[in-house]
């Protein structure tokens, strides 16, 4: 009877609704040991979602900004922010969707809004008009099952339902229930799943499981039922072949905004203040990281970093690590959790990268065609460093690009350190060849002018990173990757004649002067330093604006000064407290004007 269904059937929403709660209440972290959870509520930050495709131009764009300008640019208008209420809402025609696409690159968050939505659906705070009842289905647990399933056995395997129950929801009102497909590029598709035959088109119907899940997204099983599908970039192509429920929505995951990035900081040291503080400063006045924060995963891994150094200081500048071992760090973590089960190894993947990258800076190029990437990397669909765009213009085009120029920069870097030494005569020759006017060029005055000729700035700084003793026995260790001693000595004997030339001729000025100061920071390496700065008279850092970070990179630098350095501060905004963090190396104020 229609009145007995409908309360045996609330009574089965309710229970299913307290099992999810139970379930998708806490989140386990890449570093979690056995039995350790953290609350959703503890973690979950609103990210910034778009709904609609981006232009060629923007998508160079937010790829290439850095600090106040990567913030700004994803503030403007055009970035308007559709919320997860929203999804299913009617468009401005008054339709609404029935399959929405969640797109976002590695680490952006996709499978955590995933387990958000399904908290607030079953808490009553989201879609609870919308739909009765919401399964997830997640693409990585689905490539673990084998043989013949029918969807009601494939929900079975990761739903406290009974068969009998499930079979009776999706026949009786299939319109009243979402599927929330997770991580569909991590879906193994064989060639017969990509073709229309033998797809089911009942719920009982056994067939493979990507069958059944095509036949979901086709619209040939379940028609009614509506669809949320969460992939990377990646594999956005391939799903829109699968994809036929109409009309769609697509949305895309940018990641965190500014005050996203803030939210974040004060969620994950809600327990101490003063941390959060000090740990979200330090890091808005490095341009590097602050930028990388925007990406959920990296900012998730620099707050990690944070907390872990800080166990063993009371003071945050003591345990500052350099920007590089900070991002071997995020390589290191997306390696281990994103990227599994690929025919190339870690080794052979990384210096792929590294000549991919190499060859954009070089040219300038941040966005590459889909042959030259497919050349250098046998799997670019798959690897967690790289995002995938389709333009259209005459014809569509796929192109590629790295997470971000920052990433793009590092691995540049690395592709030098790990050059053999018959190799690197070659190419760090050229490399040095391309930065004899770069002292030139951080002397204009044009900020803008001077960013388009000092691209290579920060491969350098990185590559200083990388040959830092510590860093490279990491690499070493965890991936068999030598950096070779030749390059560290280049390096050296290169940053020595820069400070002894500019010292005998032409002093380096206010930028110069402090990009060599960051290449000594990243290189870490206290007898060199002792030996850099010793020969380093007179430092000009005037008529220049300067960043906590900067303040916390010279105070670095002049511990290994000798007395009679003069380090001269003639900008307006430099202030007592500032200056107070070069001490207690600098003991009086004689040395500054």
């Amino acid at each position: 009877m229609p009145v007995i269904f409908f309360v045996g059937w609330t009574s089965q929403s309710f229970r299913y609704k307290d099992l999810i709660r139970s379930k998708y209440a806490y989140v386990t972290e890449y570093d979690s040991l056995p039995g350790e959870h953290i609350l959703l509520a503890d973690r979950y930050t609103e990210l910034l979602i778009i709904q609609r495709h981006r232009e060629q131009s923007e998508t160079e764009e937010d790829i290439r900004s850095k600090g106040e300008k990567f913030s700004s640019h994803k503030e403007s208008e055009k970035y308007s922010n559709i919320s997860l209420e929203e999804f299913f809402s009617p468009d401005d025609h008054g339709v609404v969707p029935k399959a929405v696409i969640l797109q976002g690159s590695s680490g952006h968050g996709k499978s955590l809004t995933a387990q958000k939505i399904m908290l607030d659906w079953a808490s009553g705070k989201l879609y609870t008009d919308n739909f009765d009842f919401i399964f997830h289905l997640k693409c990585k647990e689905i490539n673990q099952i084998s043989g013949q399933k029918s969807l009601v056995e494939l929900l079975r395997y990761s739903h406290s339902l009974t068969p009998a129950q499930i079979s009776q929801i999706l026949q009786h009102s299939p319109e009243r229930v979402l599927f929330l497909i997770d991580g569909f590029n991590e879906l193994e598709l064989s060639q017969d799943s990509m073709s229309n035959w033998s797809l089911p088109t009942d719920v009982q119907t056994p067939a493979s499981p990507e069958s059944t899940l095509k036949a979901l997204l086709s619209g040939r099983l379940l028609p009614e039922s509506f669809l949320l599908v969460t992939t990377r970039s990646t594999a956005t192509d391939t799903l829109s072949k699968l994809l036929k429920k109409q009309p769609q929505r697509f949305t895309e995951i940018m990641g965190f905004s500014e005050k996203g990035v803030k939210d974040y900081f004060q969620r994950f040291f809600k327990e101490d203040q003063l941390l959060q503080t000090q740990a979200y400063e330090h890091v808005k006045a490095n341009e590097t990281l602050f930028t990388a924060c925007f990406i959920p995963v990296i900012c998730w891994i620099i707050c990690t970093v944070f907390r872990e150094r800080h166990k063993d200081s009371m003071e945050i500048t003591n345990v500052l690590d350099t920007t590089t071992s900070i991002y071997v760090d995020c390589m290191s973590t997306l390696l281990k959790y994103h990227y599994q089960g690929l025919s190339q190894s870690v080794p052979s993947l990384l210096r792929s990268l590294g000549q991919l990258a190499k060859r954009g800076m070089l040219e300038q190029q941040v966005l590459f065609d889909k042959k030259s990437v497919s050349e250098t990397i046998p799997e670019p669909d798959r690897i967690p460093f790289l995002c995938k765009f389709v333009f259209r213009r005459s014809r569509q085009e796929t192109m590629f690009s790295f997470i971000h120029l920052s990433f793009q920069e590092f691995f540049t870097a690395l592709y030098y350190a790990l050059l053999t030494d018959n190799e690197m005569k070659r190419e760090v020759k050229r490399l040095f060849r391309n930065l004899e006017d770069i002292f030139s060029y951080l002397n204009l005055d044009d900020a803008d002018e001077r960013k388009s000729k000092l691209h290579l700035l920060p491969v350098i700084r990185f590559l200083f990173g990388l040959v830092n003793s510590e860093v490279s026995g990491r690499l070493m260790g965890t991936y068999n990757l030598s950096v070779s001693p030749t390059i560290q000595a280049q390096l050296k004997e290169w940053i020595l004649k820069v400070i002894k030339e500019r010292q005998e001729r032409l002093p380096l000025r206010g930028h110069a002067n402090l990009f060599v100061l960051y290449c000594l920071y990243e290189f870490h390496e206290e007898d060199f330093l002792r030996v850099a700065m010793d020969g380093w008279e007179y430092i000009d850092l005037s008529d220049l604006p300067l960043s906590r970070m900067d303040y916390l990179v010279i105070h670095y630098c002049l511990q290994f000064c000798s007395n009679s350095t003069y380090v001269k501060f003639t900008h307006s905004a430099t202030t007592a407290e500032e200056v107070k963090l070069l001490q207690p190396e600098v003991n009086s104020f004689e040395k500054f004007r």
